[in-house]
Order: structure tokens, then sequence, then C-alpha cells
């Protein structure tokens, strides 16, 4: 038999039971669908993530107390404003070193309260961060040093405490300390997961009289180049270690933030659609199962054919182009489904779905391969049928 004939035969034979073939693919379709969704899911998040940490600058490092885990709580700093000239000498620019304190605090207008993230952060943020205003100017040395109760609003507290009002010049209320407004950030969204649009920027000296505090929460240190970040990494760690005896300090790149939190993502998204993947082995098990069904059904056509000089490869040929078949054309639709669910969520929902090449060209195969092993035993107990016991059956 012809590989086309035995095409025709198997196409025949699924649209003489077009239910039960639609009910059989019904499980590959899910299964391809799923692992389709689920990895464009995941590769969103991660491209979101990329795109937010690469979104606060270049060759930044992050140096941090004590040894530095993604979410894990923070150390007991010791980190003071003095360190800013150490790390300064370091890097050979203090203009290259910005600080942070942070607080939550409730900050107020009249009737109108927000609570948000108040940071206390010197004049060399916009120096490292990419952090443009929308309007107005940013905190001076001159605030910094003279402790002056200036503040500049995320986009989302402007437009919550001042609506309909120029927020420049006016002031807020911050833990119950009156600031002056001297500018407003561009809107930004989120990072981690963390509202940057909900952020109050104050002097640092300000911020720790505020908090009763005189420590540093961190500091970001801008490398000239991305050739200078991993020497630098370590020459700021050295530094304040031999500063601070027995103490621990981690410097961190975004590199290797993007690096762990890939990880992670990456992990998550393969053990989601292995999970996803189960369903092809459910609906794998299905096919077996209706080809067995269909060799017994047309155990008469079979030695029919066989009597007629039909050979055990021709028959073993049919019933796999038939299995393969059902999962072909179920992963087909599976892939079409899963692509625009995909293209659906990313739509509604605030994370992007990127269906990447690789995913709909392994789904496919896998479900071919599906049809392949799972037609295998029908295909060969067809095969194998003595075509005088077979013309008896009833």
């Amino acid at each position: 038999m012809r590989t086309a004939e035995a095409f025709r035969v198997a196409l025949d034979a699924l649209r003489a039971n077009r239910l039960r073939s639609l009910l059989t693919m019904l499980g590959v379709v899910i299964g391809v669908a799923s692992v389709v969704i689920l990895v464009a899911i995941g590769s969103g998040a991660q491209q979101e993530v990329e795109s937010q940490v690469e979104g606060l600058g270049s060759n930044i490092i992050i140096v941090v107390p004590g040894k530095f885990q993604l979410g894990s709580a923070p150390s007991v700093s010791r980190l003071t404003l003095q360190d800013i000239e150490l790390l300064g000498r370091v890097t050979g620019d203090t203009r290259r070193v910005a600080v942070e304190v942070s607080s939550g605090e409730t900050v107020r207008v009249g009737r109108r309260a927000s609570f948000v993230t108040v940071d206390g952060v010197n004049e060399n943020v916009p120096n490292v961060f990419d952090r443009p205003l929308a309007r107005g100017d940013y905190i001076t040395a001159a605030d910094v040093d003279t402790r002056r109760r200036v503040a500049v609003l995320g986009a989302s507290v402007a437009a919550r405490l001042f609506p309909d009002l120029d927020p420049l010049g006016r002031q807020v209320t911050v833990a119950g300390v009156r600031f002056r407004v001297v500018g407003v950030f561009q809107r930004v969204g989120s990072t981690f997961g963390v509202d940057r649009d909900s952020e109050v920027h104050i002097p640092v000296t300000a911020a720790q009289r505020l908090f009763g505090v005189d420590r540093i929460d961190a500091l970001a240190v801008k490398a000239p180049t991305a050739d200078d970040v991993k020497p630098l990494q370590h020459k700021l760690v050295a530094a304040l270690e031999d500063k601070y005896a027995g103490e621990q300090f981690s410097a961190v790149t975004q590199t290797q933030i993007l690096g762990t939190i890939g990880r992670i993502l990456g992990l998550l998204t393969l053990v989601l659609s292995a999970i996803a993947a189960i369903s092809l082995l459910v609906g794998g098990v299905g096919v077996s199962n209706i080809m067995l069904v269909s060799v017994r059904e047309r155990t008469r056509e079979i030695g029919l054919r066989k009597a007629l000089g039909g050979r055990q490869r021709d028959i073993l040929l049919q019933f796999l182009i038939e299995a393969v078949l059902l999962c072909v054309v179920g992963g087909v639709i599976g892939i079409a489904f899963g692509v625009s669910a995909s293209l659906v969520a990313s739509a509604v929902s605030p994370l992007p779905a990127v269906i990447a090449w690789w995913s709909p060209a392994l789904a496919f195969a896998v479900s071919v391969a599906v049809g392949v092993f799972f037609g295998v035993a029908p295909a060969r107990r067809a095969g194998r049928l003595d075509p005088v016991v077979a013309l008896r059956t009833e």
C-alpha cells in the first residue's frame, strides 16, 4: 500500500467517527495549548523583569550590608553618610554614589492622604539612576547639607494628592512634618512589584531626622563603563569590610539580579510546563485506547486486506498514520488556541506574553511524538492479526 493511499484510508476512518475523533484529540489540544500559554507567560514575565531592571539605568552596583539574597530580610545596616566619601574615593567620583534610607509613611494634603514609600536620598540619584522628572527640580546638595524640607513626588502620589492642581511649591505633610514640593517624577511603573510612582524623595539628612536614625540602608554606585563593573564590585566590598571589621557586605549588579530572577522564573516555567504536559500524556493514552477500539471494530476489514495481499507493514502503517493524524491535528488546533489565548492574556493583563518561536515548534514535535509512541502498540496489534481468524470474527 502506498503512503498516499494509507493517508486517504486513515482520513476516511477518522471522518467516519468525527465525534470520537474530536473527543480523542481534546486531550492533545489542551496539553499543547497549556504548554504554549505557560511558556509565553513565563517568557513574558522574564522579559518584563529584564526591562524593569534595565530601566533603572546602566552599570549600577547596589551595595548592601550582609549577604544579599533576593527576597530575604535586609541586614541591620552600619552604613553612614561618611561612606559616600569612602566609596567616592574607590570609584573616583563622589557624584557616582547615591544613598537611600527608606520608610513607609503617610503623606497628607488637607483631607487627602496616601501611604507611600518615603526615600531619603542625596543629590546624586539622577547621576546613578535613570529617573527623569516631569516638571520641577530634584534635590540639591544644599538641600542635603541644610536638611531642607523639600520633596519630589512620584507621579501617582502627585495625582492622588493634587488631582486638579500643580503641586510645585505646595506643601505636603510627611509623618506630621511639612515639606515643600519642588519636583514631580515622570511615570515609570513598577519594579519587582514595587510601585515606583508611589514614592516620595526627600533629602537623606531630613529623612534621618524624620525617622530618628543616623544610618543609611544602601548605597548605589554607577561604574564609569561596563568593563569597570566587576573589578569595582570587589573594591567596594573590600573598602567597606576594611572599615567595618567583622562585618559582611554585598555588591550586586543588575546582571546578577537578572540572572537570579531569570533562573527562578525559568524553573517555575519549566515546572508549570511539565505539569501542563501531563495532559499530553493523558491525551496520548486516550489516543492509544481509541486506536485499540478501532482495531477491534475493524478486525474483519484487516483480515480482508491481508487476505487480498496486504502486508503486515501496510496494516501497521495505516493505523500508525491514523494515530499520528489525531495528534498532529490536535497539536495544530492546540497551538492556534494557545497563541490566541496568549495574545488575549497579554492584551487584558499587565503582564506581557511573549511567544517564542521554539514553543509552538516544540509543542508540535511533542504532539507528533505522542502520536507515534501511543500509536505503535495498536498498529502492531492490527498488523499481527491472523487473516483467517480476523475474517471469522463477527
